[in-house]
């Protein structure tokens, strides 16, 4: 019988990382898109290749509205 995956508090920090970006950028408009791409990220995270698929989407997303919001100071 095969055991259901669970995940650790590193692992679930580590796909929460696009939302935490997003929220330091202070755009309205990213945040959504990258709490979404996390969420994607905890729930197929039996799919390594969709979960980092999803993550790496997210994070670059946020990455976009960091380097705009770095652009801006």
């Amino acid at each position: 019988m095969r055991q259901p995956a669970t995940m650790s508090i590193l692992q679930i920090s580590i796909a929460a990382m696009p939302f935490l970006l997003s929220l330091v950028s202070r755009s309205s408009k990213v945040i959504a898109p990258c709490l979404l791409a996390s969420i994607f990220t905890v729930l197929l995270g039996d799919e390594p290749h969709r979960a980092v698929m999803a993550w790496c989407v997210g994070t670059l997303i946020a990455a976009v509205a960091m380097r705009e919001w770095l652009r801006a100071i």
